[in-house]
């Protein structure tokens, strides 16, 4: 039996931020006593998921079951190795962004709004992505996702602009069809082995008929593939998350499509380990691979080319699961850990670019690498970390899977290898061409080149213009509106990105970028609770490659524990397995 003592941990990720959620709503009035409380509560979700991540190396799965009923009836929550290392991993990326999110001022809401909506829709997301990775039946992780739903549609949502309401339409759509066909999984599942419980499930599946077992495989490995993006069940994502805030990007394309990915490698070993679908994943992580990453090359913005490179290396741990060898889900284990921390930096830091320059599209930018040096090598270091330069994490985490590919050896595995590659350099590309127009052309090339490109189909964005003022003294805002940029007054308070209609570009501004450049209508200094988030998860994705050896050497023995099954099983079940 595990120790009562480091059981009663577990639920305390998901307490925390649900009670620290409540407490958020009723302090909406009071907005620095609402800051401190997500940032405490995050703060505390980071240290119990490191206890938990101690506890589950040393002494064995973790498990809590909910008012103790036994294993087939109740809900059990359960903390091994794999289940610890993605809590901590989000723990730290959800606590940066949100610090992040607080020095873009996003959590600064309307004056004339009923209740201050950011910091207890963010928690209740930081639970649901808790529950999902501790749950130890369907039902949970159902109700884990339902939980990211309705929080990541508020947030996806934050404005109101007729491109954010649009996206997140497509984005509530697309995951409610998922929702039923999770539950129609669930119903077939109950009604086949007549329990939830993952556990339960995993030793009576294989009394089932092979076609039902199958069916219900299929059902399962549908609904997680949508939810973790993977082709051709990722086309809503490129045009989902790119139009939200840019700390509302950076963790949903860091943790959202992981929760997914987890959900695939947990029911994929522990409940049909005789039946890996190894030539059916296989495919799809090559697509997924492909595809992904010859959008990301087409695309003339960051956001939307980072939206593709997360698509693409999505392929890379779908391809470890596939190999289901303990080689290939170590390597999927370490990239999913590796994938977090730099996406999420990626994003963040794309941020910082869009504040600084004014834009995202890379056609419109240039010189930032003199105007804003931080900046350019905040996004050099991620960015050549999500193409694998060694000796990098990125590398680290490629080479392991490259390797359990070729050690696996069916013609479809090479395949992959070589395609992993081919990403791998195409990724470089992107990423590298992102750097080349962005950072190193002058501002007056780009005010070159914009003169002489089609004007875009009529929308606006608008971001804060920190510093500046009207002439009644009103802070500006910068509206980009046709390749052009408006400075006018913020009526509205300093937020993200807000609809035209809710600005008045009253001075009759109309300058490009190069022009706003010459004008200084751009802010020089960005706040350090911007920079500062985004610097530490860079650091965070440095930190991986200097622990590289002892981070690999846990996910093996994660790999090891999820292939045999035995720890879990034993855990859950309170029996011995051989």
């Amino acid at each position: 039996m595990t120790d009562l003592g480091l059981a009663a941990l577990v639920p305390l990720p998901v307490l925390l931020s649900l009670l620290g959620a409540g407490a958020a709503l009723m302090l909406s009035g009071r907005p620095s006593l609402q800051r401190a409380v997500s940032v405490v509560v995050l703060s505390s979700v980071v240290v119990v998921a490191a206890l938990l991540l101690w506890a589950a190396d040393t002494q064995g799965p973790q498990v809590l079951r909910l008012g103790g009923w036994p294993a087939e009836l109740g809900i059990s929550l359960v903390a091994d190795r794999l289940a610890a290392l993605m809590l901590l991993v989000s723990a730290i990326v959800t606590l940066a962004v949100l610090v992040y999110s607080l020095g873009q001022g996003i959590t600064e809401e309307d004056r004339e709004a009923p209740v201050s909506i950011y910091h207890p829709t963010f928690l209740v997301l930081v639970a649901g992505v808790s529950n999902a990775f501790l749950s130890g039946d369907l039902f949970n992780l159902f109700v884990s996702f339902e939980m990211l739903l309705f929080s990541s549609y508020v947030l996806l949502t934050l404005g109101g602009t007729a491109a954010r309401v649009r996206a997140g339409t497509i984005y509530v759509v697309v995951n409610l069809l998922s929702s039923m066909l999770f539950l129609v999984a669930i119903a077939v599942t109950y009604s086949a082995v007549g329990t939830l419980g993952m556990a339960e499930i995993a030793v009576r599946v294989s009394e089932l008929p092979d076609s039902v077992s199958l069916v219900i495989q299929l059902l399962l490995l549908v609904t997680f593939a949508i939810k973790a993006a993977v082709f051709p069940l990722s086309l809503w994502l490129p045009d989902s998350y790119p139009t939200a805030p840019a700390p509302v990007t950076a963790v949903f394309a860091g943790l959202l499509t992981k929760v997914g990915v987890y959900a695939i490698l947990r029911t994929q070993t522990l409940i049909f380990p005789d039946s890996p679908l190894t030539d059916l994943l296989l495919g799809a992580a090559l697509a997924t691979m492909l595809v992904g990453i010859l959008g990301a090359i087409a695309q003339s913005d960051i956001k939307r080319m980072l939206s593709f490179t997360l698509v693409s290396h999505i392929g890379y741990m779908i391809f470890g699961i596939a190999l289901a060898t303990q080689a290939g889900l170590s390597g999927a284990i370490f990239y999913v850990a590796h994938h977090i921390t730099i996406q999420t930096s990626l994003f963040l830091v794309v941020g910082l670019i869009e504040a600084r320059a004014g834009s995202t599209a890379l056609l419109r930018m240039g010189g930032l690498a003199r105007l804003a040096p931080v900046i350019g090598v905040l996004f050099f270091v991620p960015a050549m970390n999500l193409a694998g330069i060694p000796p990098m994490s990125g590398f680290i985490g490629k080479v392991g899977l490259l390797e359990a590919g070729l050690a696996y050896g069916s013609p479809l595995a090479l395949v992959l290898v070589a395609a992993g590659v081919l990403t791998s350099l195409l990724t470089l590309y992107a990423v590298a061409k992102t750097w080349g127009l962005a950072f190193w052309r002058s501002p007056e090339q780009a005010h070159e080149m914009a003169k002489a490109l089609p004007e875009p189909e009529d929308e606006r964005t608008v971001l804060p213009a920190p510093g500046g003022t009207t002439p009644d003294g009103q802070r500006t805002a910068m509206v980009h509106h046709r390749g052009h940029v408006h400075v006018g007054p913020a009526t509205f308070g300093e937020r993200d990105l807000q609809t035209a209609h809710e600005l008045r570009a009253e001075d009759g501004n109309d300058r490009d970028l190069h022009q706003l450049l010459e004008a200084g209508a751009l802010p020089t200094r960005l706040p350090a609770l911007m920079v500062a988030p985004a610097a530490a998860l860079v650091g965070v994705s440095l930190a991986f490659t200097v622990i590289g050896g002892p981070m690999y050497a846990l996910t093996d023995r994660a790999a090891a524990d999820i292939q045999d099954r035995a720890p879990y099983l034993s855990a859950v079940l309170a029996e011995g397995f051989e």
